[in-house]
């Protein structure tokens, strides 16, 4: 993608957040929250057909841990109908295995701010072959909605998503209203540039899906960003982690991560607001779906 295209589209993609306006939903989800989830899925059904997307910003120094499955029949109980999981890795150098992902980010969007922790399973679409990334669980300090829950408020009681001067990630994630925590330290400062794995961080994010507790018969659903985004991220060396809790898939998951990654800038994705599936397959795909969207977002704000 030319460079003038890609500032065009990441400008494009931070004014669709407006703090305003993200207020204002965060509001109006508290009053939502009590509705029947039927009424809440038509609400947002029906609020999509006038704003059908919605910006999703990552903050830079996301950072993802890969970890091995050593139970691989409570993970496949997790995933949704016709999926099956599929060896990955995070990067191309890497030996691929069944995996799990554990990422905890900053994120601002058009309809919510703040913290997230999200757990992953890797696996194959058996209907259309593609890798995806099937969403187990989350944890957040702001508001979410998803087709199982509906509109929920924050889930954590505490969330610690930052970075220090000492050239670290240090997160402190705890729920709540369950035992899922995170705690962790990443040091960055020998973390090398490396070469992703684009079928699991392009294509995968072509077909997102619910797995787990929040499945809802719903179909995948693709973001939409600049391929060039998922290209390389810093290589973490994992004696430079310190995980002192991590209770997402715990006893099915090789407690010590395989690898660790961290996105040292920010990543601008756009995606429906209702979870919709889509035609797109491959990188080129992804660059023809950001210069139409350059043009029809561009004039919205």
């Amino acid at each position: 993608m030319r460079v003038q295209d890609l500032r065009r589209y990441v400008k494009t993609t931070e004014k669709l957040v407006v703090p305003a306006d993200v207020a204002s939903t965060t509001q109006g989800s508290a009053f939502l929250r009590k509705l029947p989830l039927r009424l809440q899925r038509y609400i947002v059904k029906k609020a999509s057909r006038t704003n059908p997307y919605m910006s999703f910003v990552v903050e830079p120094y996301a950072v993802f841990l890969a970890f091995e499955i050593v139970d691989i029949e409570a993970a496949e109980r997790l995933l949704p109908p016709h999926y099956s999981l599929f060896p990955s890795a995070m990067f191309g150098d890497t030996a691929k295995r069944p995996c799990a992902i554990v990422s905890a980010f900053n994120v601002h969007t058009s309809v919510f701010w703040g913290s997230r922790v999200e757990f992953y399973l890797i696996a194959q679409n058996c209907k259309t072959g593609l890798l995806s990334w099937i969403i187990d669980e989350y944890e957040s300090n702001t508001h979410s909605y998803d087709p199982s829950q509906g509109f929920i408020g924050p889930s954590t009681s505490h969330s610690v998503v930052t970075t220090s001067y000492a050239g670290e990630v240090i997160v402190d994630v705890a729920s709540e209203k369950s035992k899922n925590s995170l705690v962790l330290v990443a040091d960055l400062k020998n973390g090398v540039m490396t070469e992703l794995d684009q079928r699991l961080w392009v294509e995968g994010n072509l077909s997102v899906d619910y797995g787990g507790e929040l499945q809802q018969c719903t179909k995948p659903f693709s973001l939409v960003f600049d391929p060039g985004e998922m290209a390389q991220a810093l290589k973490l060396p994992l004696e430079g982690i310190s995980l002192c809790t991590n209770t997402f898939g715990k006893g099915m998951l090789n407690p010590k991560p395989f690898e660790a990654a961290c996105f040292p800038y920010a990543q601008h994705f756009v995606t429906t607001s209702t979870p919709t599936a889509t035609t797109m397959r491959t990188a080129e795909d992804l660059e023809q779906a950001v210069s139409e969207l350059n043009e029809k977002l561009s004039g919205t704000r």
